[in-house]
């Protein structure tokens, strides 16, 4: 069968792409180099429980095409993202709230807790003396001042990035939300919440009809030979790769999970809990039950599952996370998105295709204005 489009790659770009094209008549065939399909938003299932194996992921938009969009594939639960610090056994509520000021220095008001902050920055400031913050440490405590810095923001951030803070760009932390409000929900977004029945529903939606092909390296089966069984070629795989690394090869950060069952119905009581400080070595644990289970159902599932996050240099054989947007990476990824535009036929999109982090919600956007 000769088909309108090989679509390389099944995460959401690549699955919104081909039920677009599907709804317009188009043949698509996707294949993933996976075992399974979904991409990064694939969950395995332990104990009753959708374990998102890839890490935490969380839809949340203002957009309602774009929600009204995912909820006509699959109905989304009211699932709400606040995440908990734990800084040497202290426990802050994120995002930076009156929760958390309250927590850190016994405030009551936004006035307060305003002074607070302010007195903070002016000590960074004056530090400054009145130049621009020169790393990522000057810039965050000119922002938050020290307290904040310290607790929440320095260990955490050198974990992150395996780079001291004072080693680190400034730009990396442009702002950092500060809300004087009791408000511990982390996104702003209208609409948040997790597939009911987890991303696997959501993918399997997308995908419905669509032929697919698990199991299956591009690179090995038809980088060469694409054009014979397809009009058009939607790539989602690493940028570099595709291109054979002619130019050099782009660096990345990436993250691997530790995951295991514990006993007990209820572990953290929260989905998320940052760990900030250098005690664990690990960024932050997730307790998958929490992003689908409320109230009465965590104790009528007896075991729980919780994934360990650890974030490391990237190296050959890894999955890669997240760009690394430092200057000459950058400069790099813009060659090789000129060679992009020089390719016929071919589609880039996506994380990996774009050398840009995304989140859930602007991948599916930018496949709606495809069509």
């Amino acid at each position: 069968m000769r088909y309108d489009y090989l679509i390389v790659g099944s995460g959401l770009f690549g699955a919104t792409f081909a039920f677009k094209a599907k709804q317009m008549g188009k043949r698509c065939l996707v294949i993933e180099k996976r075992p399974n399909l979904g991409g990064n938003v694939y969950c395995d299932t332990i104990e009753g429980i959708h374990v998102h194996k890839y890490g935490a992921h969380i839809f949340h938009t203002s957009n309602k095409e774009v929600w009204d969009f995912v909820n006509s594939i699959v109905e989304f639960n009211r699932y709400t993202n606040a995440p908990i610090a734990n800084y040497k056994g202290e426990l802050y509520n994120l995002p930076f709230n009156m929760n958390t000021f309250s927590q850190m220095w016994g405030v009551r008001t936004p006035e307060e807790a305003q002074k607070k902050i302010e007195e903070q920055k002016a000590e960074a400031l004056l530090k400054l003396n009145g130049r621009a913050p020169s790393n990522l440490e000057e810039q965050a405590l000119s922002l938050v001042g020290k307290d904040i810095f310290e607790k929440l923001i320095k260990e955490y951030t050198e974990k992150q990035w395996g780079r001291k803070c004072e080693d680190l760009p400034s730009f990396i932390i442009k702002r950092l939300p500060v809300r004087f409000v009791y408000d511990n929900n982390y996104f702003n977004d209208k609409y948040q919440g997790i597939p009911v029945g987890g991303y696997n529903k959501l993918i399997e939606g997308l995908l419905k009809d669509v032929d697919c092909k698990t199991s299956c390296d591009f690179f090995t089966e038809y980088k060469d030979c694409w054009r014979d069984i397809a009009d058009r070629l939607v790539y989602t795989g690493p940028l570099d790769e595709y291109f054979g690394y002619q130019l050099g090869r782009l660096n990345w950060r990436t993250v691997f999970f530790k995951t295991r069952i514990e006993d007990t119905p209820n572990f953290q009581g929260n989905a998320v809990v940052n760990y900030t400080s250098h005690e664990q070595p690990y960024t932050r644990v997730i307790e998958h039950k929490h992003f689908e289970m409320f109230g009465q159902e965590v104790y009528n599932c007896p075991k729980t599952v919780i994934s360990e996050e650890y974030s490391t240099e990237y190296k050959q054989g890894m999955e890669p996370y997240y760009p690394v947007n430092d200057e000459s990476n950058n400069r790099l990824a813009e060659s090789y998105r000129e060679l992009a535009k020089q390719e016929a036929d071919v589609v880039f999109g996506g994380r990996l295709a774009e050398y840009k982090y995304y989140d859930m919600a602007p991948v599916i956007e930018k496949v709606l204005g495809l069509f």
